[in-house]
């Protein structure tokens, strides 16, 4: 899973050597990130943050959704063990397929 996705003026890439799924700003800093442990199965969302400078511009949304997009053309299920992914999913039942 190296796939990037463009989102408004961010990207959202998935840093597998960080174990994270990464919301990039234009200029190269990350805006904020989704923590997670992966098995041949399934992706385990383990915590999401958005860094304070970017809070209330969705990035938080933006970045779920590409990451949760990028999981299912993998195939994969997930586990929202972060209470914001839960949330998310919850709010958008179009990913409800994917939870475990």
């Amino acid at each position: 899973m190296a796939e990037t996705s463009q989102r408004a003026q961010l990207t959202v890439r998935d840093n597998s050597e960080e174990h994270r799924f990464e919301a990039v700003d234009e200029s190269g800093v990350v805006a904020g990130f989704a923590a997670y442990r992966r098995s041949d199965e399934a992706v385990t969302f383990i915590h999401t943050v958005v860094d304070d400078a970017f809070e209330g511009h969705g990035v938080g949304s933006t970045l779920v959704e590409a990451a949760l997009d990028m999981v299912r053309d993998e195939g994969l299920r997930v586990v929202p063990r972060c209470p914001f992914v839960a949330s998310y999913i919850e709010r958008h039942p179009a990913y409800a397929d994917l939870v475990d």
